[in-house]
């Protein structure tokens, strides 16, 4: 059995290589000195537990003696955690990207003793293949040219460098148009998001396919402000697949990463916290929206399946659920028509028939994979099936919702894949402004008191010498590496959302205090974006500036929502000059490319049509509270109070008489205040007319 310095990380991902035979160190000071001590070769292997392809390689390559030893002779070998270590991650991503034109996991990147890339790539196979190196002839050739070509390396490195420092230089400052934000743009963004619509299976674009949140919250709020049905029919359209898809567990819950295939029938069975907190985000837009049982039951079901399985006993929420079961894909969530017909007996015909299960399967990975393997999906709606079988829909309602039951306790039976127990600060702030949406959506209680419980953890836990600076991760009592720009503004926006949600105005005032943690630390002073990290981090060879919303939004999307909302809040006039002047500095990116700037884009379209400043004062404020968040008004600042708090603009000099009163105002100029949310309405339907 062999042993290395990663037997020391609390990472699942690095102790799942803690026994290869490759002579592994985590990233630190002990690694890059012997690398320059020694004159060698820095080998960087970037990947994440739930990653398919990272466990391919370790079994193909890292648990090979042979290809070890040559790793172990000609570099110093680092494995890096992404979801620990996201800076080193965007830093060596650009690198390889800019080399090869692609990018993706396990990131394998060749650094020269000081850090700075020279090569790279993906996944390695062991052998030949497809016009793609070994990985051990990759390892000798890069060898080979450290040695005999160092001047050509060091150059390359340089050169590389500069080029991610010159693409890093962005943001000049710019004035700010008379026109910048209008509603014909906004619609112009509307136009380009629907060019790349898939109208039959909805989202975005060919496979694979991404759930592309940001983008159908802006056609969401697009509909509301203008009526524009296209946008909310793709929308739905698109939530409706999902839902529909493979890509969401029937049995269980929950929602996998992405389809592989264009009809969200396959997805890459891994399971992120992230994606599960942006889906309810926007599935509880869409439940207030149109009110329809079935939305409100996925978010039931997905709230469901995080606390069952993906919470700590202290209250915070664990990053992942591996792909892979039994070194299988997918092996946990696939059935065979026979064991349907074995676990529902007569029921299970019209089972099958409504969730696609054949005995030939549905689902055949790659072409010699072995026949026979269904994944639960509903090709068509639950009405249409209906009318076609000439079945009552309560009737198959409760059959299929019994039939799932039954599966879902036989899989408990099954070895279960893998669980990566770290707890990130960011994303746990995330799966908390979801469970503050669905409280707001549904009303149900837990929801609201299960976010006050994770933030109330991650205060505690994640601050360092309790100051208001941070740490990212945390597990089983040990929490490391500074913060980064998206844990701080996705907990900011978590505070806000707690805000809304409970009437605390400690919250805001702990987001107000973060907010100038951010700006002290993190800010670009030239530009008025923010970087990545903090300054005063040493071990980064330069720091990077985020704008493209990814599978999570841009930290610095989310820090121009958070200066703008923040500024009503507090009447701060220059955080929302701030926000404005990120926005502008992106000049026409947003309307030109809106599925890299979704989240950009819904602060956009709300500067440009006015946020709702609503005021709820007197006693029982909170109970009108509940009525007020479940309607959709998605462009707005809440707050409630039994009495006037000039502490607050949004609260000060306001009154009440026998029950508590709501005040509708935009830039402080309010309308005469209503007793009930059905005046409320009336107002703000006026206001949109």
């Amino acid at each position: 059995m062999f042993t290395n310095r990663l037997i020391h990380e609390t990472s699942p991902y690095l102790l799942q290589h803690a026994h290869n035979p490759v002579n592994w160190y985590p990233w630190g000071s002990e690694a890059l000195d012997l690398a320059k001590k020694e004159n060698k070769p820095i080998l960087v292997s970037i990947g994440y537990s739930a990653c398919h392809w990272c466990h391919v390689m370790e079994r193909e390559s890292f648990e090979n003696e042979e290809t070890a030893r040559i790793m172990n002779d000609h570099f110093i070998n680092i494995k890096i955690d992404r979801e620990e270590r996201p800076d080193l991650d965007h830093i060596y991503m650009d690198a390889v990207q800019a080399m090869t034109g692609s990018g993706g996991w396990p990131l394998n990147v060749f650094l020269t003793p000081e850090g700075k890339p020279f090569y790279g790539g993906t996944y390695f196979p062991p052998k030949k293949v497809y016009n793609r190196p070994s990985w051990q002839e990759v390892l000798l050739a890069v060898s080979q040219a450290f040695k005999e070509r160092r001047n050509e390396i060091d150059a390359q490195a340089d050169n590389l460098s500069e080029h991610l420092l010159q693409a890093n230089a962005f943001g000049v400052k710019v004035p700010v148009q008379d026109n910048f934000f209008s509603a014909s743009k906004s619609k112009d963004v509307c136009t380009n998001l629907l060019k790349t619509a898939d109208k039959e299976w909805g989202g975005f674009g060919n496979a694979p396919k991404f759930p592309q949140t940001f983008a159908i919250k802006f056609l969401l709020r697009h509909y509301h402000e203008t009526g524009n049905a296209e946008a909310l029919n793709h929308a739905l359209l698109s939530v409706d697949k999902m839902i529909q898809g493979g890509i969401y567990d029937h049995a269980g819950g929950g929602f996998a990463r992405y389809a592989t295939d264009s009809e969200w029938l396959v997805p890459h069975f891994e399971k992120m916290l992230y994606d599960n907190a942006l889906l309810l985000v926007v599935i509880s837009e869409v439940y207030q929206l149109t009110g329809e049982k079935k939305y409100r039951e996925v978010i039931e079901h997905t709230i469901d399946f995080v606390c069952r399985e993906m919470m700590d006993e202290e209250g915070g929420f664990y990053s992942a659920l591996d792909a892979d079961s039994e070194g299988e894909e997918g092996k946990f969530y696939v059935w065979k028509y026979e064991e349907v017909q074995e676990l529902l007996g007569p029921d299970a015909e019209l089972f099958c028939r409504y969730f696609d299960i054949s005995p030939l399967g549905n689902w055949a990975e790659g072409t010699s994979a072995e026949k026979g393997k269904n994944i639960l999906w509903i090709k068509e709606s639950t009405k249409k099936f209906c009318e076609r079988n000439n079945i009552d829909e309560e009737k198959l309602t409760a059959l299929v919702n019994k039939g799932k039951n039954k599966l879902f306790e036989a899989r408990k039976q099954r070895i279960r894949p893998s669980l990566d127990d770290k707890i990130l600060l960011g994303w746990n702030a995330l799966m908390t402004t979801a469970l503050c949406k669905a409280f707001a959506a549904t009303g149900i209680l837990q929801y609201r008191e299960l976010a006050q419980k994770n933030t109330d953890f991650l205060l505690r836990t994640f601050t360092k010498n309790n100051s208001r600076e941070f740490w990212h991760t945390y597990k089983k009592g040990i929490a490391k590496y500074p913060a980064f720009l998206d844990d701080y503004a996705f907990l900011i926006e978590a505070l806000m959302a707690l805000q809304d949600v409970t009437g605390d105005t400690a919250y805001l005032t702990k987001a107000q205090k973060l907010t100038e943690q951010v700006i002290d630390h993190f800010s670009e002073e030239t530009t008025g974006f923010f970087f990545y990290t903090s300054k005063g981090q040493e071990d980064i060879i330069l720091r990077k500036k985020e704008v493209y919303d990814g599978a999570v939004p841009s930290g610095n999307a989310v820090m121009a929502d958070n200066l703008y909302r923040l500024s009503l809040y507090f009447n701060i006039p220059e955080w929302r000059e701030r926000s404005v002047r990120m926005i502008t500095s992106l000049g026409n990116a947003i309307t030109r490319y809106p599925l890299s700037f979704g989240y950009w884009a819904c602060l956009y379209q709300e500067i440009t049509f006015g946020t709702n400043e609503i005021a709820i004062v007197g006693k029982s404020s909170k109970k009108l509270l509940e009525a007020v968040l479940q309607t959709y008004t998605p462009h707005k600042i809440v707050m409630c109070s039994e009495m006037a708090n000039n502490q607050f603009p949004l609260l000060t000099d306001k009154t009440s008489g026998n029950g508590p009163l709501i005040y509708l105002c935009r830039n402080y100029s309010c309308e005469k205040p209503v007793a009930n949310v059905l005046d409320l309405m009336a107002l703000l339907g006026k206001k949109n007319s």
